[in-house]
């Protein structure tokens, strides 16, 4: 049996026989030009090359926020390790007293022992000379350390006896200081010409420095600092509980034969 023809057998085809006949009027090139180099094709090009873009600047993003991250919490801290660790703490809140700049000249710190107290605490003094005498230049420290939030320790230190100056006590958190402001040292060196059991200052050629009493003036600043718990100044020794104390016995006499005398001979 033959099948529809005319315009009736066309329509009998279906979809397909209208999907040909549209790439037929098409044509090859046409076809070939919008899966490739046509608008169609040249608009999904730009579409993956500006996903591409987004990808590209996004993983730059993270990258750089990852680098800032480890910059932050490795590096910094590293830094800031090192430094603690060549600059004394102690020193620089030393250094932030606010005391006027005669009261601090010639600086010279000494340490000892290990900021962290292994094995043995670390003792930390500074001297200084000051331009004015003891009496202004005592009061001075004592006003910058009570700003700084020193307290000073009342009844466990007193002058310094034998010389001429102030010393006081401090304790601020975990550590105490000993303020100590005498007579300057040319003064110490006139004393010593004047005392032949004192050996005098020498001059670097050898020659005993004789100090000019004019030109004498001002005073010596000493800060010494250390460890609460290694000083041992104020503390009182804790009560003996009783129950721990035993009683001495009395000796009790036996009959020991080495008591005895021994028999004289005949």
């Amino acid at each position: 049996m033959a099948g529809p023809s005319g315009p009736e057998g066309e329509r009998a085809v279906g979809p397909a026989a209208t999907s040909v006949r549209v790439r037929a009027a098409a044509g090859p090139a046409d076809v070939d030009g919008a899966e490739s180099g046509g608008p169609l094709g040249s608009l999904r090009g730009a579409r993956s090359e500006l996903r591409n873009q987004m990808r590209a600047k996004r993983r730059l993003r993270v990258v750089t926020l990852l680098s800032l991250s480890v910059l932050v919490l490795g590096l910094l801290p590293l830094v800031f390790g090192v430094r603690s660790a060549f600059q004394d703490p102690v020193f620089q809140s030393l250094d932030a007293l606010q005391v006027p700049g005669w009261a601090g000249r010639d600086v010279d710190d000494q340490s000892d022992g290990s900021r962290w107290c292994f094995l043995d605490c670390r003792f930390r003094e500074r001297t200084a000379q000051s331009e004015r005498p003891f009496e202004e230049t005592s009061q001075t420290y004592a006003a910058a350390l009570q700003s700084a939030g020193w307290k000073a320790r009342a009844g466990q230190c007193t002058d310094q006896p034998g010389m001429q100056g102030k010393y006081t006590c401090w304790t601020r958190d975990e550590f105490t200081l000993d303020l100590y402001v005498r007579q300057p040292e040319c003064a110490v060196d006139a004393v010593a010409k004047r005392d032949p059991a004192v050996v005098p200052s020498t001059g670097p050629d050898g020659t005993v420095v004789t100090p000019d009493p004019a030109k004498c003036v001002g005073s010596t600043v000493t800060i010494k600092v250390q460890n609460a718990v290694t000083d041992v100044r104020g503390r009182t020794e804790p009560a003996v509980d009783p129950s721990l104390i035993g009683e001495t016995p009395d000796p009790v006499l036996t009959n020991d034969p080495l008591l005895t005398p021994s028999p004289a001979a005949s």
